[in-house]
Order: structure tokens, then C-alpha cells, then sequence
């Protein structure tokens, strides 16, 4: 073997460590490949965690714990322990029980007609309409348009003395209406902002569930006679049972919650809801006694009563839909 050779062969004990270096490589590979199984779907999920953690699941359990403590904005960290005593003054509180039914009444004013309207949107979509496209963008607008700015547009509207639907009504024979001082006048104008703002949105969501219908239903009930109303009826609306299920409590939970609409609509009174509390709801009373009145701990004490009563109406909502699908 010449000089020349000897350098261009490897060692044995080169070609071990070069070896061995690779194994150790292999076996590291592997075990990052398994970590990477184990523990990656966890890496990737935890930031959710970490954010409900902190700005979900920490200020609940804290504004359960002042719930049971009389303290004041002014000096947060003087706790006095009162234990149930926020909660069993609600029973008693006149307020509380009127921002109750306002919060009902408002509720059904904005849900009842905005669901059934978004359903006959999403029917009428539904067909191959010329720009399509351009009807499902336009009736979304209203949902992109910030509460603010609609809200203040709607108190033009709804204005006792130059508002245009006052100016509507006086064409068709009819006196004007206080719709910010009249107790079911002032309900019915907030419900009609929340009919605006969330209808196109939810016919949106009808739309989606419409388009998922087998079209092989339409044609058999089309065979046998079925007009397009029947079609409606028989076909359409029993195919979006779990849609419209989903719609009706998600907008509950967001009736239960109003708060911009009322507070903007009720103009310089603040949290009030009206001259006499008329359309003043759950999340408007709370906002008056944690940030106007500075009592915190009732605050947070119609905050949980507001957490009980979504978990109220889940449990009824989930109970209504065993029993659906039972039969």
C-alpha cells in the first residue's frame, strides 16, 4: 500500500467514531420524532390555554370571589367579607328584576324577527340569482358596521320630533312617537338596532346550511308536486333544525348580554337605560353599579347572576334538543 493510499483510506478507528457519531444522531432523531408526536399537539394548543387562563378563566373566578366581598372602585384592594349578601340583595332589588324583563323583552323583540328574516334572506339567496356575490357581501355590511356608528344613526332616526320615522308615520295618519322616553317604544327601537346589525349574519350561517341540503330533496319532493313553498317547508326547514337551533341560542346568549346598543341609544343619561330605567338592561345595571356607583362587589354579583342564567338557558336549550332528537 503506497503513502497515497493509506491517506485516502479511513481509519478503523475513524470510520467507529464517524460511525458511532451517526448512531447517536439516528437515536436523537428518533427521540425528538417521538417528543415531537407526544408533545406537539399540547405546544400547539397551549397559547389558547394560556390566553383563556389569563383573560378568561382568572377574572372569573376573581369576580366570584368579589362577589362576595362589599368593595368600592375608589380603593379595590380594602375587601370586606359579606359572603352571600350581594347575591340576596339582587332578590330584593327592584332594578335588578326591571333590567331582568327589559333584558326578556328585548330579547324576543330582536330575536323572534331577526332569525325569521334571516331565514327568508337565505332563502332567497339561495337561488342563482344575478350578482349573487354582491347581495351576500351587502347584507353582511350591516354586521362590519361598528355599534357606535349605528346606534347613533338609528337615535336620527328614531327622533321624536325630526326623526324620519316619525316623519313616515305622519304620512300614514299616525302621531309621533317618543321612542326614547316610551317604555315599550324604547325597546322596540333598541331591538330593531340589533335586527339590523345581526340579521345578515345569520342569514349567512342559513345560507351555508342551505347549500349543504342534498339537491337529490328538492328533486323528489319537486316530483311528487311540491311547490317551492312546500319545498320550504317540508325540505329546507326540517334540514336546518340543528342551525336554527344553534342560531336561537347563540343569539339568546347575546340578548342576555346587550350592553352597546341601550348605552349609546339612551344618549347623554349614561347607564341609566331611559329617563325611568324603560330599556335599561342586565349589562347596563351592572355597568351603573360597578362604574357609575362604584360598588364592585354588586357588580360582580350581577355579572355571576348573568353567568348563571346563560348556564339556565343552556341547560334548557340542551334538554329542548334531547328531547328533539328523542323523538
Amino acid at each position: 500500500m503506497t503513502d497515497e493510499t493509506a491517506v485516502l483510506t479511513p481509519s478503523p478507528a475513524r470510520t467507529a467514531r464517524e460511525g458511532e457519531g451517526g448512531g447517536r444522531r439516528q437515536v436523537w432523531r428518533s427521540r425528538r420524532y417521538r417528543w415531537d408526536l407526544r408533545f406537539g399537539p399540547y405546544a400547539l394548543v397551549a397559547p389558547f390555554f394560556l390566553f383563556f387562563a389569563a383573560f378568561g378563566l382568572f377574572p372569573l373566578l376573581y369576580t366570584g370571589w368579589a362577589a362576595l366581598h362589599q368593595v368600592e372602585l375608589t380603593d379595590p384592594d380594602a375587601m370586606t367579607w359579606v359572603g352571600l349578601k350581594n347575591f340576596t340583595r339582587l332578590w330584593d332589588d327592584a332594578f335588578f328584576w326591571n333590567a331582568l324583563r327589559n333584558t326578556v323583552t328585548i330579547g324576543l323583540l330582536s330575536t323572534v324577527p331577526q332569525l325569521l328574516i334571516a331565514l327568508g334572506l337565505a332563502h332567497l339567496l339561495n337561488y342563482r340569482l344575478r350578482g349573487s356575490a354582491f347581495f351576500r357581501v351587502a347584507v353582511l355590511t350591516p354586521y362590519a358596521t361598528s355599534v357606535a356608528a349605528a346606534t347613533l344613526v338609528f337615535v336620527l332616526l328614531f327622533g321624536r320630533d325630526y326623526g324620519m320615522v316619525n316623519w313616515a308615520l305622519s304620512g300614514l295618519g299616525f302621531g309621533p312617537v317618543d321612542w326614547q322616553n316610551g317604555p315599550l317604544a324604547s325597546q322596540l327601537a333598541v331591538s330593531t338596532i340589533v335586527v339590523w346589525r345581526w340579521t345578515g349574519y345569520n342569514a349567512l350561517i342559513y345560507l351555508a346550511a342551505m347549500q349543504a341540503v342534498p339537491a337529490e330533496l328538492y328533486e323528489s319532493a319537486e316530483l311528487d308536486g311540491a311547490s317551492r313553498w312546500r319545498q320550504f317547508v317540508h325540505v329546507t326547514v326540517p334540514s336546518l333544525r340543528p342551525t336554527i337551533f344553534f342560531t336561537c341560542v347563540v343569539s339568546t346568549i347575546g340578548a342576555t348580554q346587550l350592553f352597546g346598543e341601550p348605552l349609546l341609544f339612551n344618549g347623554g343619561a349614561a347607564a341609566t337605560g331611559g329617563s325611568d330605567h324603560q330599556f335599561q338592561t342586565l349589562g347596563l345595571y351592572l355597568y351603573e353599579q360597578g362604574w357609575v356607583n362604584l360598588h364592585l362587589g354588586r357588580a360582580s354579583a350581577i355579572a355571576w347572576a348573568m353567568f348563571l342564567i346563560l348556564l339556565l338557558i343552556a341547560g334548557a336549550a340542551r334538554l329542548l334538543r334531547g328531547r328533539g332528537e328523542a323523538r
